[in-house]
């Protein structure tokens, strides 16, 4: 891959994390992500779904943090999010799904309307659209998620795509 391309792809990834578009992840990005998702969900901040969520966003950020704040200053800018998360795990994307893995687990949680244990492939991309992912991509995105093609989503198929989202090789 030539490196514009790649560097597009880093600048998404990036741009998906930093919810509020100041230039760097903080530890507000992911309480915002969790807001949207209990907003656009309807569940309320202080039910159990809702604490969970909020705890995953806060083990995301840890995680995160851990690996990329390389000045410690409680903020990933992009260079520390390439050098930090983007190299670090690209060779071991099941290190990065873990780190993501309590958010996750908790946001499938949310988007759950019948607590079944999956999404559907429209609250999928519900989410998505919640997490500022454009229309067109978040319905893509949740599209082929559903890689049975069962209409649902679940746990075994978004950690895994979203650690392979983010650990992008050069």
């Amino acid at each position: 891959m030539v490196s514009t391309e790649y560097e597009r792809r880093i600048a998404a990834r990036f741009a998906t994390l930093d919810q509020d578009g100041n230039g760097w992840i903080d530890r507000e990005d992911f309480s915002a992500a969790a807001k949207a998702l209990l907003a656009e969900f309807t569940v309320p901040a202080r039910s159990a779904r809702g604490q969970a969520l909020y705890a995953g966003a806060e083990a995301f950020w840890q995680g995160m943090a851990g690996i990329a704040d390389r000045d410690g200053d409680q903020r990933i800018t992009r260079e520390e999010f390439v050098t930090g998360a983007v190299k670090r795990l690209r060779d071991t994307p099941a290190r990065f799904a873990e780190i993501a893995r309590p958010f996750l687990h908790a946001a499938l949680a949310v988007a759950d309307t019948d607590s079944d244990g999956r999404i559907t492939v429209a609250d999928t991309a519900r989410g998505l659209r919640a997490l500022r992912v454009p229309d067109a991509v978040a319905g893509a995105t949740a599209a082929a998620l559903d890689t049975d093609g069962d209409g649902v989503i679940g746990e075994a198929e978004i950690v895994p795509a979203f650690a392979g989202y983010f650990t992008i090789a050069e």
